[in-house]
């Protein structure tokens, strides 16, 4: 269960760092993500869809690390591929960050992750 001071945390910023475990040397690897939370949930929008690394290794090892404002929370990511679901995602994304911002730093929306903060 994710900590109410996580939560906390991640209403107080707008990025935060997600740590996979590469697929190929099993080493850690850290990335700054923007996220939206919705419903007790953490959506992630890779910025290169399926084609990003980070979104390859949480695949192979579904625990991800995620640190908001210095707030730490370990979870189990969920791709999500179904293009409607993904639709959603997205969606949610453009009204956080704006529409324009979405498509500047976006170049595939095929695929997302979820990660359940309860």
């Amino acid at each position: 269960m994710a900590s109410g001071e996580f939560k906390n945390a991640l209403r107080g910023t707008d990025e935060i760092q997600i740590t996979v475990t590469g697929r190929k040397a099993g080493l850690e690897i850290s990335n700054p993500l923007w996220f939206v939370e919705d419903d007790d949930k953490l959506y992630l929008l890779p910025v290169r869809g399926s084609d990003s690394d980070w979104y390859k290794n949480a695949r192979k090892t579904p625990t991800i690390r995620l640190v908001a404002a210095g707030r730490e929370y370990s979870g189990q990511a969920a791709p999500i591929t179904d293009p409607a679901r993904v639709q959603g995602v997205v969606e949610k994304f453009r009204a956080k960050y704006g529409a324009g911002e979405v498509k500047r730093y976006y170049s595939k929306l095929d695929v997302a992750l979820e990660v359940p903060l309860t």
